[in-house]
């Protein structure tokens, strides 16, 4: 099978777009000035021997009004990514869309599957080739987060369920859309994988049953679950999965350590679970971690994905999320995460020596197991 990715390791740039709870909307890729640097953002990420990468395209701004479309603020993430040689995953709805918009009416899911098709024909236009995209990015944090605990518009409690159910309505009109639009185009579906763990002397059942409840986009997207919405086998070409080092915690408590071997799941088990469930070509989408513990946590993940791949998980990527740190979501604070901190010099992105020289020797291993690095 041809590989995925151009390289192993993928580079993933914030691009947060929602509103928050306070009405203030969010832009992480003008926030970053990814927005003016994307030329030397990819560049830098070749430098690094990173030739693909996730990014995103702000709905919010494309689209001025209902079905017309100003393409100037991804044009120039798209045209330097093709003259840099950066293969990218753009994805369509990272939280946000146009204001005046009802995420829960049918004109969301109408006007989301027609931008997603302008775009997929931009990008051939563009590119000659047709796009590899995710149509809504983490689908069930997503709903979870806007849709119960009311962190991001449309700031809901209680709706969870329901936001969930449109939202897989949205991607899957997306992707059919786009599909027809683009033929060849490669659909991805990225959530977090989570394990919850009992405190001692608790009931498991309903631990176990609330960590079942992380499969349902995936699900639902493939017509397992709810099928008037629908879902259907093929729905996604590949699946996403997004792990932190707070993915795991004890029941209403505190994250679990990854040195806490009598708890903790090693995360190369949870990626073979999420493979063996769809079958899909997967990798690891998303991972990261604040300050000095970068190049540690960099040297964890990517052995436990190596032993996904000894296991027999076909891992075909790990995604440095995000390699450019940024300022965090709900304050002004500064999250140093990135292999690129965040005020350029000249020009050029200040690069975090550890993480940079973790990288190098990760690719080396990597060369071992894979043909691309």
């Amino acid at each position: 099978m041809t590989p995925l990715f151009d390289s192993f390791f993928l580079g993933g740039f914030e691009c947060s777009t929602q509103r928050r709870a306070d009405g203030r909307r969010l832009d992480l890729i003008a926030g970053t000035r990814h927005d003016l640097l994307a030329l030397e953002d990819y560049r830098q990420l070749t430098e690094h021997g990173i030739r693909s990468a996730r990014d995103g395209v702000r709905w919010h701004l494309i689209e001025t009004s209902p079905g017309q479309y100003d393409w100037s603020p991804v044009l120039g993430l798209l045209r330097a990514a093709q003259q840099v040689g950066v293969q990218v995953v753009w994805d369509l709805c990272h939280y946000g869309w146009p204001d005046g918009l009802d995420v829960f009416s049918a004109a969301f899911v109408e006007r989301f599957a027609a931008y997603a098709a302008a775009f997929a024909r931009l990008h051939v236009e563009e590119t000659g080739r047709a796009p590899m995209l995710c149509p809504v990015n983490e689908i069930s944090f997503f709903a979870w987060a806007a849709g119960d605990m009311a962190r991001f518009q449309p700031k809901c409690q209680g709706r969870g369920g329901e936001l969930k159910r449109q939202l897989v309505r949205a991607a899957l009109a997306a992707t059919l859309a786009v599909r027809a639009a683009a033929p060849g185009a490669l659909v991805f579906a990225i959530d977090p994988i989570i394990e919850i763990h009992p405190k001692p002397g608790q009931d498991p059942g309903p631990v176990a049953a609330y960590n079942e409840c992380q499969w349902e986009s995936w699900d639902m997207l493939t017509g397992r679950m709810a099928p008037e919405l629908g879902g259907f086998p093929e729905a996604f070409d590949v699946m996403g999965v997004n792990y932190y080092w707070n993915n795991q915690w004890l029941d209403g408590a505190e994250p679990l350590s990854v040195f806490d071997a009598a708890r903790h799941t090693p995360p190369h088990v949870l990626f073979g679970r999420a493979h063996r469930r769809y079958g899909r070509r997967i990798f690891l989408a998303e991972t990261s971690i604040e300050a000095w513990p970068r190049a540690g946590w960099l040297r964890y993940i990517t052995e436990e994905v190596r032993e996904a791949m000894r296991q027999g998980t076909p891992m075909e990527g790990a995604c440095l999320y995000p390699v450019l740190s940024h300022m965090g979501w709900d304050e002004d604070r500064y999250c140093p995460n990135g292999l690129f901190e965040l005020e350029p010099k000249h020009g050029r992105r200040l690069v975090y020596q550890p993480l940079a020289e973790e990288l190098k020797r990760q690719q080396a291993e990597m060369a071992a197991l894979v043909p691309l690095v």
